[in-house]
C-alpha cells in the first residue's frame, strides 16, 4: 500500500456517520465508574509534585552532572504528571473534589506559572460538538494537512514557553493592568493554552473572571520572586528550572503531536468521526503512562467520555473492548505506541507538501 493510500483524505472523515451502538456502549457500561475519587486524585496529585520539586531542587544542588541529569529528568516526569491534572479540573465537576482545585493552584499552577484559568473555558471548547476540528477549535491544527517544516516548529515553540510565561506574568500582567488594551490583547491572545493561532478568547465573567484574578495576581507575585531570587542565589538555579519546565513542556507537545490525527480540514465532524481523528495507545505499550499520563494514553476514549475520571478510563476501554471486539469502530482509534505516530504524521506532512 502507498504513502498516499495510507493517509485517509481530511473529507472523508467529515462523511464518517455516527456508530450509535458503541456511543450508546460507552455510556451504558461506565456509569458506575463515572465518579471521581478523592482517594486517588489527592495522593497522586500531591506525591508527583512533591517528588517534582524534591528532583528539581537535587537538579540544582547536585555538584556532579551525572547526578543533576538524573534528578531533571525525574523533575521532568513528575512535574509532567502533576501539571496534567489541569486537564481533569476542567471537566470534573467543581463540586467533586472540594478544595482539589484551589491546592492544585497553590502546589502546581502558580508556581509552574500556569494556573488553571489557562485551561479552563478553553479546553471545553475542544470538546464542543459543532467546534471540534473547526476554526472555532482552540487546540486544533490540521497538522497532518500541514508543510513538513510545521512540525519542528510546533515543538519549538513549546520549548519556548517557559519564558514567554515568565515574561507574561512579570510584564505583561502588571502593564495589562495600568493599559487596557494591553490587558485585552494578552487575555485574548496569551491567556490560553491554546494550539491554533487564529483562538480569541472571550472576557472572563462572573465568579470564573474573580478566580481569574486572584490567579493572575498570584503568577504575576511569584515570577517577581523568581526574578528577584536571582540577585540572593545567582541565575543558576533559575536557568535550570527554566530548562526543566522547557523539557516538561516539549513533553506535553510531543505528546499533543500523537493525541490526534489532525487530518479535518475545517469541516464539522460526527462524534465518531472525531473520535476516530483522536488515539488511544492501550496496553501493552510499555512507555505510554509515562509520555501520556493521567488517562491521555486514552485519548480518543476521552473524547467519547469527556467527564470519565482518568483512573477509570483503563477499566472502561477493557469494557468497550469486550463488549464490541477488536473489528469495531471502537478497536480503529488504537494505536501501538508513540513512534508510529509521529511517522504517520510526519508522513502525511511530506505527502501535502509536494
Amino acid at each position: 500500500m502507498s504513502v498516499q493510500e495510507k493517509i485517509k483524505p481530511a473529507a472523508a472523515a467529515t462523511a464518517v456517520p455516527d456508530d450509535m451502538e458503541m456511543l450508546r456502549a460507552a455510556v451504558e457500561l461506565t456509569r458506575d465508574i463515572s465518579t471521581a475519587r478523592a482517594a486517588i486524585y489527592w495522593p497522586d496529585m500531591l506525591l508527583s509534585a512533591v517528588v517534582g520539586y524534591a528532583a528539581l531542587a537535587g537538579a540544582i544542588l547536585a555538584e556532579s552532572w551525572v547526578v543533576a541529569l538524573g534528578c531533571a529528568a525525574l523533575a521532568v516526569l513528575a512535574l509532567y504528571r502533576a501539571l496534567l491534572f489541569i486537564h481533569e479540573l476542567t471537566h470534573i465537576h467543581r463540586t467533586a473534589l472540594p478544595g482539589f482545585r484551589t491546592v492544585w493552584n497553590m502546589a502546581v499552577g502558580v508556581p509552574m506559572l500556569t494556573p488553571s484559568f489557562m485551561y479552563e473555558n478553553v479546553h471545553t471548547l475542544h470538546h464542543a460538538r459543532t467546534r471540534y476540528g473547526t476554526a472555532e477549535d482552540p487546540e486544533y491544527l490540521p497538522l497532518a494537512l500541514m508543510k513538513p517544516w510545521s512540525l519542528p516548529a510546533f515543538i519549538l515553540i513549546a520549548a519556548l514557553l517557559p519564558i514567554g510565561l515568565l515574561i507574561r506574568g512579570a510584564l505583561l500582567v502588571p502593564l495589562g493592568a495600568l493599559i487596557p488594551p494591553l490587558r485585552k490583547l494578552v487575555w485574548e491572545r496569551a491567556s490560553s493554552l491554546s494550539i491554533n493561532p487564529d483562538f480569541r478568547r472571550r472576557p472572563p465573567e462572573g465568579d470564573f473572571a474573580r478566580m481569574v484574578h486572584w490567579q493572575e495576581a498570584g503568577t504575576m507575585v511569584w515570577s517577581w520572586a523568581l526574578l528577584a531570587s536571582t540577585q540572593v542565589f545567582g541565575w543558576r538555579p533559575l536557568l535550570i528550572a527554566l530548562v526543566v519546565v522547557s523539557a516538561t513542556a516539549v513533553f506535553n507537545q510531543i505528546r499533543t503531536l500523537v493525541a490526534h490525527l489532525w487530518q479535518n480540514d475545517g469541516e464539522a465532524m460526527t462524534v465518531t468521526a472525531q473520535y476516530l481523528d483522536s488515539v488511544n495507545v492501550p496496553p501493552p505499550g510499555l512507555w505510554a503512562e509515562l509520555w501520556a499520563p493521567v488517562g491521555l494514553r486514552y485519548h480518543a476514549l476521552h473524547h467519547l467520555l469527556p467527564s470519565m475520571p482518568y483512573h477509570s478510563l483503563a477499566e472502561a476501554h477493557r469494557r468497550l473492548v469486550g463488549k464490541l471486539g477488536n473489528g469495531s469502530t471502537y478497536a480503529r482509534a488504537n494505536y501501538p505506541g508513540l513512534f508510529p505516530l509521529v511517522a504517520r504524521i510526519a508522513r502525511s506532512t511530506m505527502v501535502r507538501g509536494r
